[in-house]
């Protein structure tokens, strides 16, 4: 989720007072990165009529019935009887508060840190025919709840296919976890220690690397600006994340790795079928080349919510990148799928590995019930770059990294 982000204003909110409908708002400020909920003010209004109705009761008593009606009726004239009732009724109007104010307020709590394993889903999923899920559906997903900082506003980049929308910064925190949206149990320290069981070969193709959804793209900045064929998706290689697959290609080839990049289109023009054909394609490869141990499929993730998207940011000194997730299907949906934790078992060797080159980097493994054509070799991987927040140069500084961490596991497969 460079380019900046949303400004840290707010929209100016305001009472709205009709016959069949009273509403007022929640005030918002900024607190540390957060919002947190302002409360209608409702002492002022209480004063003025407690006044008016302690005044009425001492003219009554007193049998001023005249004076009674002209002080209720400047109170009316003037607005303050109104006013009154309104602001007990509903909160005074909202205005910006104080930083005195604001640190008034309560925060929302935060959840506890989680452990290795978290048994929240990260996102919804959306099924194909073929039965797998997408993890990064043609549509804007909330991020997962948990214990991560809230996310940084920016000053937000022009979406030209999405005016209004607000580019939001986050850092999911990582480490050695992983997200479960399965019944599955898992020991990661276990499996850690086990290490990946695929072997290299010497002198043939030994990594694949495709794009089920070649067509995902990041946000347009600076010079990459694209032809956009849907929100941030494009035919235009040069964009997508079939370029950001160019660059990891690149980066573990100059580490003596012999690597094959498909940069083919399996979801356009249909996205329906997409897994399908890029399937296809996988089990087309490990025809002709059999001693393949390793199969990327490499997307870009899409976090958001209305006309808020996000960017994952990992901190580094002097430049800007984008966070990486590791993804691996079980099968538990249905699907055959016997040997997922091999798959798993790489996906943690990756994960300890990108935490020497950056902690930050790596958001969680997350572990999903479906298959995603992983069942096709033990060292197949989804792995997401960044967001569609994320600039493209964001992505590729990502994938940089993350090339800098995966070599030597790969190299140590040899």
């Amino acid at each position: 989720m460079s380019g900046g982000g949303a400004g840290s204003g707010h929209k100016d909110e305001t009472c709205v007072i009709n016959l069949t409908r009273r509403s007022c708002p929640p005030i918002k400020t900024e607190r540390n990165g957060t919002c947190a909920e302002g409360r209608c003010g409702v002492k002022k209004g209480l004063a003025m009529t407690a006044a008016l109705l302690l005044a009425a009761r001492f003219l009554t008593q007193s049998g001023d019935a005249e004076e009674l009606r002209e002080l209720v009726m400047n109170a009316l004239e003037d607005g303050s009887l109104f006013t009154a009732s309104v602001s007990l009724e509903l909160g005074a109007p909202a205005t910006a508060l104080t930083t005195t104010e604001a640190e008034m307020l309560p925060l929302r709590e935060e959840q506890p840190e989680s452990g290795t394993l978290d048994r929240n889903p990260e996102f919804p999923i959306e099924k194909d025919e073929e039965g797998n899920g997408d993890p990064t559906p043609d549509k804007i997903l909330q991020p997962e709840e948990s214990a991560e900082p809230a996310p940084e506003e920016e000053p937000e980049p022009s979406l030209p296919d999405a005016p209004g929308v607000e580019v939001l910064s986050t850092t999911i925190t990582g480490g050695l976890r992983v997200t479960n949206d399965t019944s599955q149990e898992v020991d990661v320290q276990a499996l850690l220690a086990e290490g990946p069981s695929q072997r290299l070969p010497a002198d043939s193709p030994q990594i694949l690397i495709i794009h089920t959804h070649g067509t995902e793209a990041y946000t347009p900045d600076g010079t990459d600006i694209y032809e956009a064929t849907d929100s941030f998706r494009t035919t235009d290689a040069a964009y997508s994340v079939i370029r950001v697959g160019d660059e990891l290609t690149e980066a573990l080839r100059a580490q003596g790795l012999n690597v094959i990049h498909d940069r083919g289109l399996y979801d356009y023009p249909s996205y329906t079928g997409s897994y399908g054909r890029s399937g296809a394609a996988v089990e087309s490869y490990l025809s002709e080349y059999p001693d393949i141990a390793i199969v990327i499929d490499l997307h870009r993730d899409a976090l958001g919510t209305g006309d808020v998207v996000y960017k994952t940011v990992a901190e580094l000194e002097g430049g800007a990148s984008a966070q990486v997730m590791l993804l691996v299907g079980t099968g538990e949906n249905g699907l055959a799928h016997p040997m997922w934790k091999e798959n798993l078992k790489l996906a943690l060797a990756l994960q300890a590995s990108m935490e020497k080159v950056n902690r930050t980097l790596a958001r969680p493994v997350a572990l999903k019930s479906e298959r995603y054509n992983q069942h096709l070799t033990t060292g197949s991987l989804i792995l997401e770059v960044g967001s569609s927040g994320n600039t493209l140069e964001e992505a590729l500084c990502a994938i940089r990294l993350f090339a800098q961490a995966a070599g030597p596991v790969f190299q140590g497969l040899l």
